[in-house]
């Protein structure tokens, strides 16, 4: 082989994973050489790209070459992105045609979109959503460029002190780093917490309409379905879940990150503790009240996704009833799985653990229904290590009990259908977070979870962050298919989120985040993570009652050990 020397290129190669290389002049911008890749491809819209392992705004010029993977709206970060840049799109248009207003994105609905809200002025009539709507589809039709730049942050302060935004200013004081990334639509300069999309033309699916409370859906795709809108239909109980916990909220005179910092500063974080571990107690009272208050329920079934806290709940519940003269007896969905062989399997021929008929259902059914007839059953018990079942303890209930099944598919109705619907009780449990950034920079409730998944997991099982971070999508995708469409099924509803518990959950997750390996997959979505954890003020956990939801992922419950059994009638036979 002959060294030779060579005149400079004057352009960059980028390689896709598929093995096609593109070549364009040297500072073109990455949207160009991805428009070549997906022309004609019928996929859903590229919306960003990983480009040496790193998450790459398409607005982002190319200085060398490169190897690139398309991230499309119907992933993680591409639905991210697509969300945030749709919620500048609002900011946006509503700062021209309603310069007085301020919009607050409250929260996420199940359908896919945002519920918000307009102050400074009366909330907007029917007739100036349609107005708002036209305006943002105007801007989509003209593709205006989303235009990202790095100021100084005392520049930034002033941006935001001349708009009289005091909440971001408030927010800006717990600022570490010098500059701070401002993104511009037509007038409007603002922070948002995330990549953009690099110009308004990539927002084609949205809608606008009005919702309850003087408020408004920003309507978008689900990520799974990214080019069509699921339709709302009535009033979904979690709207009420979220308008609860706004109040709770209230009480405790924060709304946002930067009311959560002051507390903390001002000595206030063991009243926020005591304050909303009391409001978590009084809504279990409240569910427990329900319970004894309909004499048919025999069974209490509780769902929810990963890392919602399913388990405390369902534990204190359990104490809470027996405080009322119930016996609660706990039934483990695990214990009725079917041996490994036959477990059902994924389209990639992997074992399938989420799905429901990793369960014998015919055996549940038929002891369910055999301890609410007072009958004497033989339990099983499965070996997670043989991943075979065993027989396990022989139990016989009285009318005075109440049997605790706690599982993903607890509200499924397909887990029980022998059983009369007239005994259940279904309770959905989730961390419905509602504490945002700003008024319109929200913390995502699935962020929320994954961040104590992460935590318990290296205490608990040993598994890095790395581990945890590359099992989430999974997870989620069985979330999606076998938990969220079941949870308005519920009775009620019980959020397990905590006011304070990212202020303490932030210190521990840190240095775990920080030991993924530079460049991966994982690190990209670390990366996010403790770019976001930066506007805390951390706290400790020393004062975090023994028995709270949060002591489940950071250690030290009491009620770790704790499982609802009758007290007689137990009989080990095995």
């Amino acid at each position: 082989m002959t060294v030779q020397q060579t005149q400079p290129r004057n352009n960059a190669y980028i390689t896709f994973t598929d093995g096609r290389v593109f070549s364009a002049p040297l500072h073109t911008p990455l949207g160009e050489y991805v428009r070549a890749a997906t022309a004609g491809d019928g996929k859903p819209l590229a919306i960003a790209a990983i480009v040496n392992g790193r998450l790459t705004e398409l607005n982002r010029r190319v200085h060398g070459d490169g190897n690139a993977s398309l991230v499309r709206i119907n992933s993680a970060d591409g639905a991210r992105i697509y969300r945030r840049s749709l919620t500048f799109l609002l900011i946006a248009a509503a700062a021209n045609r309603f310069p007085q207003a301020k919009v607050y994105v409250e929260h996420s609905i199940v359908s896919g979109g945002y519920y918000c809200k307009i102050e400074g002025r009366p909330p907007l009539s029917t007739t100036e959503i349609k107005q708002l709507e036209a305006q943002m589809r105007q801007m989509v039709a003209d593709d205006l460029p989303i235009i990202r730049r790095e100021v100084p942050l005392q520049k930034a302060i002033e941006v935001f002190r001349a708009k009289g935004d005091d909440e971001k200013l408030a927010l800006l004081r717990q600022r570490q780093k010098p500059t701070l990334i401002l993104y511009q639509l037509l007038d409007t300069q603002d922070y948002f917490h995330g990549y953009m999309a690099p110009s308004t033309g990539y927002l084609s699916y949205f809608a606008l309409e009005t919702a309850d409370n003087g408020g408004f859906l920003l309507r978008f795709p689900k990520q799974d379905d990214p080019e069509r809108l699921v339709p709302v239909g009535s009033h979904p109980p979690i709207f009420d879940v979220f308008s609860e916990y706004s109040e709770w909220q209230k009480k405790l005179g924060i709304r946002n990150v930067s009311g959560l910092n002051n507390a903390i500063q001002a000595g206030r974080l063991k009243e926020l503790i005591l304050v909303t571990e009391a409001l978590h107690e009084q809504r279990i009272g409240e569910i427990a009240d329900n319970i004894l208050s309909r004499p048919h329920v025999r069974l209490v079934l509780i769902a929810g996704p990963s890392s919602s806290g399913k388990t405390t709940f369902a534990r204190r519940l359990a104490i809470r009833l027996l405080a009322l003269g119930v016996q609660p007896l706990a039934i483990s969905v695990d214990d009725y799985f079917v041996d490994r062989e036959h477990t059902p399997r994924d389209e990639e021929g992997n074992f399938d653990f989420e799905s429901l008929y990793t369960v014998d259902l015919p055996l549940l059914n038929r002891h369910i229904n055999q301890l609410i007839r007072g009958e004497e059953v033989q339990m099983p018990r499965f070996d997670f290590h043989s991943g075979t079942r065993t027989k396990g303890l022989r139990v016989q209930i009285s009318p005075q009990h109440v049997l605790i099944i706690e599982g993903i598919h607890a509200l499924n109705p397909a887990l029980l259908p022998e059983v009369d619907p007239k005994y259940a009780y279904r309770i959905y449990v989730s961390a419905l977070t509602q504490l945002n950034l700003d008024r319109y920079n929200r913390i995502s409730t699935t962020d929320t979870r994954l961040i104590r998944r992460i935590v318990r997991d290296a205490r608990t099982r040993g598994y890095s962050a790395a581990d945890t971070i590359a099992r989430w999508e999974s997870v989620r995708r069985g979330e999606r298919k076998w938990i969220f469409p079941h949870q308005n099924n519920a009775d009620a509803m019980f959020n397990s989120a905590l006011t304070y518990e990212l202020a303490v959950l932030n210190p521990l997750v840190e240095p775990l985040l920080r030991q993924i390996e530079p460049g991966t997959a994982e690190w990209i979505e670390a990366n996010r993570l403790l770019a976001r954890a930066q506007w805390f003020e951390p706290a400790p956990a020393d004062h975090i009652p023994s028995d709270s939801i949060l002591r489940e992922f950071v250690g030290g419950s009491i009620l770790r050990d704790y499982r609802p059994w009758p007290s007689k009638q137990m009989h080990d036979h095995s």
